[in-house]
């Protein structure tokens, strides 16, 4: 992570990592100072949340997600976890293991729901079902459990731990496309409207490099593997894309996103309130939505009349797209 005798940029000491873009080395303990600072920078300047706010994590066993949650209870937040049970084999199984065991070390309190036990579906089987690629499916079902439960939980935001890199290759495809809608509902904060709690991502200027560093120093134990059903998926080809701008010129991922945010961002905040001001209730659910049943209900009746399907025989079908 760093080369031989290089120093501490604040106090000389043998560094840990270094940051090319902020070109500069670090030991354990500023390097962990830099995360905190840069994470109060980002609640603070798009003001994502108060100690008086009852938080839920969106939790996956991740190294982005549990150095999220380690940070906030940190910090001094009100801070549960929830875990969604999705049904991709051994993953998702592996993963409410590293979710379980990072809330009980800590005596923290965790929420889990299992797709297949409440809902009667898993992803893979929703993704055959629909014939719609498996991230689609994982989305939907993601997005509305994670408003319901915090509605449902009377917590007053929603945390999720969505990374610099995460955004940047997200505001790529969507730029690529020039998707004006997407465009104008990526913000670090969502406010809480029409049925859906206020949504945050305090991560939004840190990578997943130096997440995974936090989780190191911090002695946190997470997950480590991809989700198999993500081989193909165009989110981590814009990964990759970015990452090699990244190499050659250190600090262009940050300045995409966070100069988007600053100058583009702005200009597009009608378009979103246009937007929801169109929704209605879902028949099924009561959840807002655009048509007379909204997106997660379609899916779980329909997924729900499927024989389960095992994840071996879907795993790859992210590649079409």
């Amino acid at each position: 992570m760093v080369a031989v005798g290089s120093k501490c940029r604040t106090c000389k000491a043998p560094a840990i990592i270094d940051l090319p873009r902020h070109n500069a080395h670090f030991c354990a303990e500023h390097f962990l100072e830099l995360c905190r600072r840069q994470v109060v920078k980002a609640i603070e300047k798009f003001d994502m949340l108060s100690k008086d706010d009852r938080v839920l994590v969106a939790v996956s066993g991740g190294k982005d997600s549990l150095a999220v949650w380690d940070m906030l209870i940190e910090l001094g937040y009100q801070a549960d976890g929830l875990y969604l049970g999705l049904g991709i084999g051994d993953y998702s199984d592996t993963s409410a293991v590293y979710a379980r065991n990072f809330a009980t070390e800590r005596g923290l309190h965790l929420i889990e729901v299992s797709l297949r036990g409440e809902y009667g579906y898993d992803v893979p089987t929703a993704a055959r079902a629909t014939k719609r690629v498996p991230c689609s499916a994982c989305g939907i079902s993601k997005r509305h459990l994670f408003d319901s439960e915090a509605l449902k939980g009377g917590y007053t935001v929603l945390v999720t731990g969505h990374n610099l890199d995460d955004e940047a290759a997200v505001l790529f495809g969507n730029t690529l496309r020039w998707d004006v809608e997407y465009l104008a509902r990526q913000a670090p904060v969502l406010p809480a409207r029409n049925g859906f709690p206020k949504k945050v991502k305090p991560l939004v200027r840190l990578t997943e490099r130096e997440m995974a560093a936090w989780c190191i120093v911090r002695g946190i134990d997470y997950l480590v593997e991809e989700c198999p059903m993500a081989v193909g998926n165009k989110h981590l080809a814009y990964k990759a894309a970015l990452n090699e701008i990244e190499r050659q010129s250190p600090g262009s991922k940050a300045a995409f996103y966070l100069n988007f945010l600053d100058n583009m961002a702005p200009l597009l905040t009608g378009i979103t309130a246009a937007a929801t001001d169109t929704l209605q209730q879902c028949n099924s659910c009561g959840a807002p939505t655009t048509g007379d049943m909204c997106a997660f209900c379609r899916l779980a009746e329909k997924a729900g009349a499927h024989e389960p399907v095992p994840v071996e025989l879907v795993i790859g079908k992210g590649r079409k797209r």
